[in-house]
């Protein structure tokens, strides 16, 4: 092969892995698609300033004043303060900054680099006049800047400043005199120091967004059942509307051992994300593995008495009796029943055609209390219950709620006749939605938990279930 040809072979192949393609099939994690405007919204409120700023550059006693308040950027020693760069232009022209009027933020994602970042802003200055009375005067200035996006050592996404320029725009005199040379002077002044006075808030305004995006790595606490950590996956893939993050979810038990995810059964199609819009997939895997730690750790396991259900739901010999006359028709009456109901297995979850399933394996073991004894067996059942899972985003996490559908069981053993065990379905559906649903929706309160990427709050997002994945969508 000629080396042109290869070179562009090559050319053709980094392309491909660094912008994203429609219908991507998500197999690796945690799926994240950031709009631009977020970013440009985390950038503006890092210049206007916040509780992050003020850990990240030191005081600020101002509010909304941020890098440009009293005590950052043109506070008294800061950077255009007394003493600071702007004295060059004291001691040539006696001016003194006045006013940083808050910089008009725009940007451009460059597919396969990062961002064209630029800073328009206007800058407030005055001094004595040579012919006396005071001078008052004000310059545009357009900050532009090539802002590299990559991956830190920490695995979190990272942007860093490449280049930078200021453009000096134009200069208004707004009262006093200042002669022709000496307006010359002043410009010129400006066009040298400007860049090394301005570039340092666009490097100022970075290290605060790169605290935000930092936050991707983090370790989530699942209650008492584990802990689970986000990182990187793959670089950041860039395209012009939006920044793609692949993001690997470690979860781990409350030991602190690596929970292995169960291969999905088929890759999730992704719905292509619309502009302005910001998008989270959360994949099935995650789901199952949070439900394979809430059945190792016991909390699905569950001894129901009749002291835990409500009057309408009876749980005696007697109306136990009523439904299998035949089998338990000589049971002594008005015994009190327990149920022991153990999940031996994993649950298993589907996300399909709209809707999210839960299927739980459990085994029911009936008992009756014998007064002033142990209680004795009657019948074990083998059971699979069915759930409905309603999917709710807050902003930190996805909320479930389930609620039973069915439940179907068979005689796994009997201590007495042969049955049909057809007339209990019934009758243990009711128990479960009294009792043990509710208890699983504690259980659940941990739900699944959301990466956390510039602040992106997804509480009010559009949720969509998909083919072994579900998408929330916010609009920007």
């Amino acid at each position: 092969m000629q080396p042109a040809m290869l070179g562009l072979w090559s050319l053709l192949l980094f392309w491909g892995l660094v912008t994203p393609c429609q219908g991507l099939l998500e197999t690796v994690g945690t799926l994240a698609r950031i709009d631009k405007d977020e970013l440009g919204k985390a950038i503006q409120n890092s210049l206007v300033g916040g509780p992050i700023l003020q850990n990240v550059l030191g005081s600020v006693t101002a509010v909304n004043q941020g890098l440009l308040g009293s005590g950052g950027l043109l506070g008294g020693g800061g950077l255009l303060g007394q003493g600071g760069i702007f004295g060059v232009v004291e001691k040539l022209s006696g001016l003194k900054i006045e006013e940083l009027t808050l910089p008009k933020v725009s940007l451009k994602l460059l597919p396969g680099f990062g961002v064209q970042l630029n800073l328009h802003t206007k800058v407030g200055m005055h001094c004595s006049g040579p012919l006396g009375g005071l001078l008052q005067l004000a310059a545009e200035v357009n900050v532009s800047s090539r802002v590299a996006l990559g991956m830190s050592s920490r695995g979190t996404p990272i942007l860093t400043l490449k280049r930078c320029s200021a453009l000096l725009g134009h200069i208004s005199l707004f009262s006093g005199l200042l002669p022709a040379p000496l307006f010359g002077v002043v410009e010129q002044t400006l066009f040298k120091v400007l860049p090394g006075l301005l570039c340092p808030v666009v490097d100022s305004v970075l290290s605060v967004v790169n605290e935000l995006l930092g936050a991707v790595l983090g370790l989530v606490p699942l209650g008492a059942l584990g802990s689970l950590e986000f990182s990187l996956a793959t670089l950041p893939i860039i395209s012009n509307q939006y920044i793609e993050l692949d993001i690997n979810p470690i979860v781990k038990s409350v030991a602190g051992d690596i929970i292995d995810f169960p291969k999905p059964p088929a890759p999730a199609k992704v719905p292509p994300k619309e502009d302005h819009t910001s998008q989270v997939v959360v994949p099935l895997y995650l789901f199952n593995t949070v439900f394979e730690l809430l059945q190792t750790s016991g909390a699905l396991d569950m001894d129901i008495t009749p002291e835990l259900v409500p009057s309408d739901v009876s749980l005696t010999t007697t109306d136990l009796a009523a439904l299998l006359p035949e089998a338990l028709g000589k049971l002594p009456p008005h015994q009190h029943l327990l149920l022991s109901l153990r999940v031996k297995e994993a649950p298993v979850v589907t996300l399909h055609d709209k809707k999210a399933l839960v299927f739980i394996p459990a085994s029911i073991h009936v008992l009756f209390s014998v007064p002033q004894g142990t209680p004795e067996s009657l019948f074990e059942l083998d059971g699979v219950m069915t759930l409905r899972a309603q999917l709710a985003p807050s902003a930190t996490k996805l909320r479930i709620s389930l609620s039973l559908e069915r439940l179907s069981v068979k005689v796994a053993s009997s201590f007495t006749h042969a049955f049909d065990e057809s007339p209990l379905e019934e009758w243990l559906s009711q128990v479960v939605r009294a009792v043990y649903a509710p208890k699983l929706n504690v259980a659940l309160d941990v739900g699944i938990p959301l990466p956390k990427i510039l602040n992106v709050n997804f509480a009010n997002s559009v949720l969509g279930i998909i083919e072994n994945a579900v998408v929330l969508t916010v609009a920007s």
